[in-house]
């Protein structure tokens, strides 16, 4: 069976956002099967809609199964992965732009603060996140609007990924002109080499 990769995107992403359409083909030529599901109500996420929707979409997870995540798509995979029974493990996961300690400029309204609130405070264990996910890749850009250089910290220190800091792509987004992410499929080939 080939290896997958699912790209679970952003708050208000959609699969033909910025690089992931690229990033679709280039994982393609080199052999893996890639899907970018659309998340149900991407312009409110909510864990209790995201996470059934990311498992419907993978089915069986093994070792061959692969996750790339942008922001909150970051944080989707992560509390899907801490979801999964015991002994379900993927190969590994690359996390863009990814949260759980702090987002800054989301905006003041009511249905922000409280998305942002609910992710950011619903319990999640690091453990149960690290035993279902065999390595991961954070992805980080040093002048990123929203998300805070400081939640490196967390994936490093509490998920052990290794940390990879980008300069000058902002929050990574396809409005700010980033189409194309050589080290994420870099990435995704140094965690999946067997």
């Amino acid at each position: 069976m080939s290896k997958r990769v699912f790209i679970i995107h952003g708050w208000d992403g959609y699969p033909g956002e910025g690089w992931f359409p690229w990033l679709k083909q280039e994982l393609e030529y080199l052999g893996f099967e890639v899907f970018v599901p659309q998340m149900p109500k991407a312009e409110e996420p909510r864990i209790n809609n995201w996470i059934p929707a990311v498992a419907r979409a993978v089915g069986q997870v093994d070792l061959d199964t692969y996750f790339v995540g942008h922001s909150m798509g970051c944080q989707a995979i992560a509390r899907y992965a801490a979801s999964l029974p015991s002994g379900s493990v993927a190969g590994g996961a690359v996390f863009v732009a990814g949260f759980f300690t702090s987002l800054t400029g989301m905006g003041d309204d009511a249905v922000t603060k409280d998305v942002e609130r609910e992710w950011l405070t619903s319990p999640l264990s690091p453990d149960d996140v690290k035993s279902h996910i065999n390595k991961s890749v954070a992805i980080f850009s040093d002048n990123d609007p929203f998300v805070p250089l400081s939640n490196r910290d967390y994936f490093s220190n509490e998920l052990g990924s290794k940390v990879i800091i980008e300069k000058g792509k902002h929050h990574f987004s396809g409005s700010e002109g980033v189409m194309e992410m050589p080290v994420v499929v870099q990435s995704i080939l140094d965690i999946s080499a067997h």
